[in-house]
């Protein structure tokens, strides 16, 4: 009889959570996934799939709620894609940031490193670590200079997971740069921006406020990241990986290729803080401060030379089938 691989999934409620679900599933895993018990659960994500996997109650800051997932639940694999996940967020929350970030990665390796040394374990880490970029594009072999306690917090996991594969373990490490999807949170600028063109779109709005349009990223779809995570825990060896598609774009360009769907051009006048775009004579876009990030990271472009070399990964969908599929995806929900 087929063994059936199990799997562990922390952060199952989010966007990555609910596409690697998915993806195992489709392959025959038997998924578990770790959520944090609220007033309210959030399972929009997974509602859809609820009922094909095992949920289990914990939280990455109480070790012994942990260590009870992972002696319940007795993973071949785990993804640790749980985390305070909002850089903004994180200036006014250090402590919180790296208590789950940083100790939480702390607590699941020890714990896992106690009950089954052959758990293969995947870290989400971070483009955020490289910070200020040092070099462009960004490598394995790029510096890390974070200057986020997002960033910083994710560093001194990232740096762990190295130590406990030196230990022995098979810890991988994903430097996934920005990844989107119609299932990304509201407070993320991009599904903010596709909710706020719909929203222009349907009437129900006037205006959309950004804060840094300068700012370049590379973003890829979520569906094709998630796939890398799995990849790299099926190799010989445990590495890390930085998972991107090469190519980089303005805030103001996602934002121009988000009114595209809706059939819209953008006209920009002015500059800084006074930037305003304009649609048949409107303003729909405008510069706020209150926006902007204390420390702003303005460039951020990774190179996936090694991911397409040892692990055959390739992104496949392209920048403009992400922004429309997530502004058609909203125009749905809204229209509802």
């Amino acid at each position: 009889m087929t063994k059936v691989t199990k799997a562990l999934i922390t952060g199952i409620t989010g966007q990555d959570g609910a596409y690697i679900a998915e993806s195992l599933l489709s392959k025959g895993y038997q998924v578990f996934g770790m959520y944090r018990r609220r007033a309210t659960d959030p399972f929009d994500n997974i509602d859809h799939i609820k009922n094909k996997i095992n949920l289990v109650s914990g939280d990455l800051c109480d070790g012994h709620s942990i260590q009870e997932v992972v002696e319940e639940t007795n993973p071949d694999e785990v993804y640790n894609l749980g985390a305070q996940s909002f850089v903004k967020v994180s200036f006014n929350q250090p402590h919180v940031t790296r208590d789950i970030n940083f100790y939480g990665v702390d607590r699941l390796l020890h714990s896992l490193f106690r009950f089954n040394k052959k758990i293969r374990f995947y870290q989400a880490s971070t483009s955020e670590m490289f910070g200020d970029v040092l070099e462009t594009p960004q490598s394995e072999f790029t510096p890390f200079n974070p200057v986020s306690p997002y960033g910083e917090a994710k560093l001194a996991a990232h740096e762990l997971v190295k130590e406990y594969r030196k230990r022995g373990m098979f810890c991988c490490g994903g430097i996934l740069f920005n990844h989107e999807s119609p299932r990304r949170g509201l407070q993320f600028v991009t599904r903010k921006i596709t909710h706020s063109v719909a929203k222009i779109h349907l009437g129900l709005q006037d205006k959309l406020s950004l804060g840094n349009l300068n700012a370049e990223r590379d973003w890829g779809h979520a569906i094709d990241y998630v796939e890398a995570m799995w990849l790299m825990l099926q190799q010989d060896t445990p590495d890390d990986y930085v998972i991107a598609t090469g190519k980089k774009i303005t805030v103001r360009d996602f934002v121009e290729l988000a009114f595209k769907k809706i059939g819209r051009e953008i006209e920009w006048v002015g500059e800084g803080l006074d930037e305003k775009g304009y649609s048949n004579g409107q303003v729909v876009v405008d510069v706020d401060e209150k926006f902007f990030r204390p420390n702003e990271v303005n460039l951020l472009l990774g190179d996936p030379s090694k991911a397409k070399k040892e692990l055959g990964w390739e992104p496949r969908a392209s920048l403009e089938d992400l922004v429309f599929s997530m502004v058609q995806n909203d125009l749905t929900l809204l229209e509802k």
